[in-house]
């Protein structure tokens, strides 16, 4: 299949059964490290939203949602894309102040996904989401709390590779900061994965910032929703995957949009309609916290730690016959 590789010389390290044991250690390790130096409580949260709220993830804007009636009521829900949205609601309803913060399992479905290695349409994320003061939406904030993340990192591939001889240490000391305006000036030929491809392999590990915003070429490096990211101050953090020779999303996070962003983003993006949404009104109308937050992809991190080709081999999924079959022949086993 075109969307589908399998790496030459890869066999699965540990077997079905010892493969569950090693998700939860990854799971449990990295989660409980991550709560503790973000100061982030965990709490509950939502598969399904009304569409009428404006809390779901628009993504790029041409995802469609999986939605479904219900007995007895006249409107509809969406499953969730993400909790973007959702978090900061949480944060002033359950009483969070500054400093303080939460993070849930968020699962989704993304039925307009292009499968392959990395990607599936059964999504699962820590989401979490942080107060922080106005006057700390900065790059400074941005890049401490993205040290703070790539060290949790750090510290669970050590972890991994005590736990499992097979399990080598190759992410870098340090993560390098880029622009994707500078990435562009840097490959200007290349597509934006091609540069994304390049950078992370010199690096290892790369914070590429400010995505959603039109670059020198009239482009964009990628698309987001203009009303979560504040796309000045936001990014990704990628790390080279030798295994697959690519450069692996493990999180997509960002200073979120105030009233002045969120009006400019609206604006730039033609989605002036979404200000009488309840969502997009409260923030306009500066009636929830200014927070930083993002999506940490649950099984990219076990995929990555774990050594893995197929994000199907950590997680639940349905995949196309050719795929599970052509995965299953080359000794690949699809849960």
């Amino acid at each position: 299949m075109e969307n589908f590789t399998v790496p030459k010389d890869y066999h699965a390290e540990l077997n079905l059964h010892d493969t569950q044991v090693a998700i939860k250690t990854v799971k449990d390790f990295f989660q409980q490290t991550l709560a503790q130096r973000l100061n982030l409580l965990r709490v509950s949260a939502p598969l399904f939203v009304d569409p009428k709220s404006g809390l779901n993830d628009n993504l790029n804007g041409v995802e469609r949602p999986v939605s479904f009636d219900i007995k007895n009521m006249t409107n509809t829900a969406e499953i969730v894309h993400s909790l973007a949205k959702w978090k900061r609601y949480a944060l002033k309803k359950y009483g969070f102040s500054e400093g303080e913060g939460l993070y849930t399992d968020m699962t989704a479905i993304r039925r307009d996904e292009d499968l392959d290695n990395i990607h599936s349409v059964y999504v699962d994320q820590w989401d979490w989401e942080k107060i922080i003061s106005k006057e700390n939406r900065t790059v400074d904030t941005l890049k401490e709390v993205v040290r703070t993340i790539y060290k949790v990192l750090r510290k669970t591939e050590k972890y991994m590779a005590i736990q499992y001889d097979y399990i080598e240490e190759i992410l870098p000391k340090d993560i390098f900061f880029i622009t994707t305006q500078e990435l562009l000036d840097l490959y200007p030929d290349c597509t934006p994965k091609e540069r994304e491809y390049k950078i992370t392999k010199e690096k290892g590990a790369v914070f590429l910032m400010k995505i959603g915003k039109t670059l020198s070429n009239g482009e964009r490096h990628d698309g987001r929703a203009p009303d979560y990211d504040d796309w000045e101050l936001n990014g990704d953090i990628l790390v080279y995957y030798p295994v697959l020779d690519i450069a692996l999303e493990l999180t997509s996070m960002g200073i979120r949009v105030d009233e002045e962003s969120l009006d400019r983003q609206l604006s730039i993006s033609g989605c002036d309609d979404r200000r009488e949404l309840d969502f997009q009104k409260a923030v306009l109308n500066k009636e929830l916290p200014y927070t930083i937050g993002g999506g940490i992809g649950q099984s990219r991190i076990c995929m990555f730690f774990l050594r893995k080709a197929h994000i199907g081999e950590v997680h639940v999924s349905i995949w196309p016959d050719e795929m599970r079959k052509s995965a299953e022949e080359r000794g690949i086993m699809l849960l």
